[in-house]
């Protein structure tokens, strides 16, 4: 079969739900809906995290470099998504499908990074209490963001417009939006150097990660377990649940979508677990962080008591 002619413009068609018609205007509902508290949890947080004095603290820092995270996550791909849940067939060029599939792989790979940072802001909390805030400092809060930012953009960027990708046969994504692993099974160049290369950046982006922090957290048990009070361990735990529910959620669908083994075509499964980790996981993180955190409900009545005293 005749290569593409790297001269012609080429367009894929997203097939979403679009075998399931009668799918479509719900799950435009309820991913409008999602993408909504998305913007507003994450928003919320960040304004509290800039308004409230008492909430200029590392861990805070990471939250809010987290939420913003978020937006620009969701923000990659769903207002594409819900576009194209209104048209009955959505195309989407090459270098659109490129720029989507970069910016999604970038931001996931600098939350997996964000999360193992924010693993060590725990550990030291608990495992050193009384010189946290010295351990903790402004340089080294801003290295270990900015770090996760710069090495993502190393680790995936460089890698993925280096690769050289060329279509042949059907341009059809049975896919809600462009990622990685469905263009790499509609590709016919030969990209096992560079598969080999991903299956290594993803080791290197999800499991070394995931790694840390379960080692993190397991020399937080321990201090925990040392602490004499009944109410200063719950405290200790409370504080740490929160972030293990979001690592939870995030590194189990992440890892299952990358890190297992892979075949030719593209099946509803994954694109169930895309969403998962695209799009319920941003929404997920201010519930998670707000309902389990008396930090931020505290912060949000002092800010609506300010509201109601103007």
């Amino acid at each position: 079969m005749d290569r593409q002619n790297s001269s012609e413009e080429i367009y894929f068609i997203l097939l979403g739900l679009s075998q399931y018609p009668w799918a479509q205007t719900t799950f435009f509902c309820l991913l409008f809906l999602s993408y909504i508290v998305t913007l507003l949890g994450n928003s919320l947080i960040l304004l509290l995290i800039y308004c409230d004095p008492q909430l200029h603290t590392p861990m805070y820092f990471f939250l809010s470099n987290l939420s913003f995270l978020d937006m620009c996550y969701t923000t990659s791909s769903v207002p594409q998504i819900l576009v194209n849940c209104l048209v009955t067939s959505p195309i989407i060029s090459l270098g659109q499908c490129m720029a989507q599939m970069v910016t999604g792989l970038y931001l996931g790979v600098v939350e997996c990074l964000l999360l193992a940072a924010m693993a060590y802001d725990r550990y030291v909390a608990i495992g050193d209490p009384l010189r946290y805030f010295m351990r903790m400092g402004p340089q080294l809060c801003c290295l270990l963001a900015g770090t996760s930012w710069i090495a993502a953009f190393l680790l995936t960027v460089v890698p993925v417009l280096t690769m050289p990708l060329e279509f042949c046969g059907h341009h059809v994504i049975n896919h809600f939006s462009c990622e990685l692993l469905v263009l790499l099974k509609l590709a016919c160049s030969d990209l096992q150097f560079y598969e080999s290369l991903m299956l290594g950046t993803s080791a290197l982006t999800l499991l070394a990660p995931c790694a840390f922090i379960m080692a993190s957290y397991g020399r937080i048990l321990v201090a925990v377990l040392r602490i004499q009070s009944r109410k200063g361990r719950g405290k200790a735990f409370s504080t740490c649940g929160s972030h293990l529910t979001v690592v939870a959620l995030f590194y189990g669908t992440a890892i299952s979508m990358y890190m297992m083994p892979q075949d030719k075509t593209m099946r509803d499964r994954d694109k169930i677990i895309s969403i998962s980790y695209g799009v319920l996981t941003p929404m997920l993180n201010p519930l998670i962080y707000s309902l389990r955190n008396k930090d931020m409900k505290g912060a949000f009545k002092r800010l609506v008591g300010k509201k109601t005293d103007l």
